[in-house]
């Protein structure tokens, strides 16, 4: 205790020169902290998406020689029974535009089944969703965004409204049964700026107006406890699909699980390269601190000389200027953390995501700071405790 009473006291008799190291240290810590935290949130985020997304499992596509796609409907039922698939899901998409009320938008219709939220991630606000019943009879019925319903009908409860979309060379009209919550899937939040509306429909509807019945992709579903399987499950849907397709014609099937893996790492990647930037900044404050040590020896030369002339050993010395590095270090670090934790919490509401600062992390910002005092405090530490009580008075 007595090393470090002494440091607080040398710390407040130099107060201007302590707050500005103080406050380099507070800076160090809090970009890292910031930068630990963000790059934290983001992957989870995406994880979160992935998850909605359904990318745990495998995406299937048949490519014809021609370049379009070789999918049927059928198809569906042949995935849907073999051992290793749980659940097999259609995805069909094309460009239109939607309007209502003498407003209308460009829009993405996206062809879906039965309870695909898994594949698009919403969330419903107010009505239903798609039934088996739906995709069964063709209906005319149709999802839309509380963001595309506010524009449209000036309410966000636009559930038995009517919808017209620009489909088969003409506009059709479609019941809207359900609103899903604005930005709910990942596709809205990343091409809304650009795509301003999503519309999604039964996927047999679609293919009714188009005139086609080919699917893009079938994103499949495999049982929980099958995930270190999805490589033979994707070999033996190839197999199986090939069976029934053209010598001309590509089966793919996706493991989105490595692909979710590859993303990770990549995040992992971004994530250290942003924390060594930020710590730049905290070799810039332990330099800050080497100094001011160095300053701190200087000054207090003769009361070195002095405190070794009377018996003072070297550890005492070395102890008190060690003491003061950590205590700056402690303090930066704490102002730091406190800083950190303020801006997260301005940034979390600004965005509306919710993000918190972790003990891990707090602890983890606050060792970085203590390592890094320690690093550049010992130089200074030793070199006054290497003194010898003559050579230190003589130069007073």
């Amino acid at each position: 205790m007595e090393p470090l009473r002494m440091a607080l006291r040398n710390l407040r008799r130099k107060g201007a020169r302590t707050l500005l190291t103080l406050l380099s240290i507070a800076i160090g810590v809090c970009s890292v902290l910031v930068i630990s935290v963000i790059s934290n949130a983001g992957k989870t985020a995406v994880n979160h998406e992935l998850d909605s997304l359904g990318v745990n499992g495998i995406a299937v596509s048949v490519k014809q020689a021609d370049g379009s796609s070789g999918l049927k409907n059928e198809d569906l039922d042949t995935l849907r029974s073999l051992g290793g698939v749980s659940e097999a899901t259609p995805v069909l998409t094309t460009m239109g535009t939607a309007s209502a009320s003498g407003s209308s938008s460009s829009t993405m219709i996206w062809g879906i089944d039965s309870g695909a939220n898994q594949v698009i991630s919403l969330e419903l606000e107010y009505g239903r969703e798609i039934t088996a019943a739906d995709v069964a009879g063709r209906s005319r019925v149709c999802l839309v965004d509380a963001d595309t319903a506010a524009a449209l009908y000036h309410r966000e409860n636009a559930v038995g409204g009517t919808l017209y979309l620009s489909l088969g060379g003409g506009e059709e009209p479609f019941e809207i049964v359900g609103v899903a919550a604005p930005d709910s899937g990942i596709l809205q939040s990343i091409a809304g700026e650009y795509i301003p509306t999503f519309v999604y429909i039964p996927y047999t509807t679609l293919q009714q107006y188009t005139g086609s019945d080919t699917l893009s992709q079938i994103a499949i579903e495999v049982p929980e406890g099958q995930g270190e399987d999805l490589d033979a499950v994707a070999r033996e849907i190839e197999r199986s699909l090939q069976l029934e397709k053209s010598a001309d014609a590509t089966v793919h099937a996706e493991n989105l699980v490595k692909q979710r893996g590859k993303l990770s790492n990549t995040l992992d990647i971004v994530t250290l390269v942003l924390t060594v930037i930020g710590s730049i900044s905290l070799v810039v404050a332990g330099l800050g601190i080497m100094t001011v040590m160095l300053v701190s020896v200087t000054e207090r030369t003769r009361e070195i000389g002095i405190k070794k002339a009377i018996g003072a050993r070297r550890g005492a010395i070395l102890r008190e200027f060690l003491s003061e590095a950590v205590l700056l270090s402690l303090l930066g670090g704490a102002v730091g953390l406190l800083m950190g934790i303020a801006l997260t919490a301005i940034a979390s509401a600004a965005v509306d995501y919710p993000v918190q600062v972790t003990v891990y992390q707090a602890l983890g910002a606050l060792g970085i700071a203590l390592v890094s005092g320690v690093a550049f405090g010992v130089y200074p530490a030793v070199a006054a405790s290497k003194m010898r009580p003559v050579d230190a008075l003589r130069r007073e």
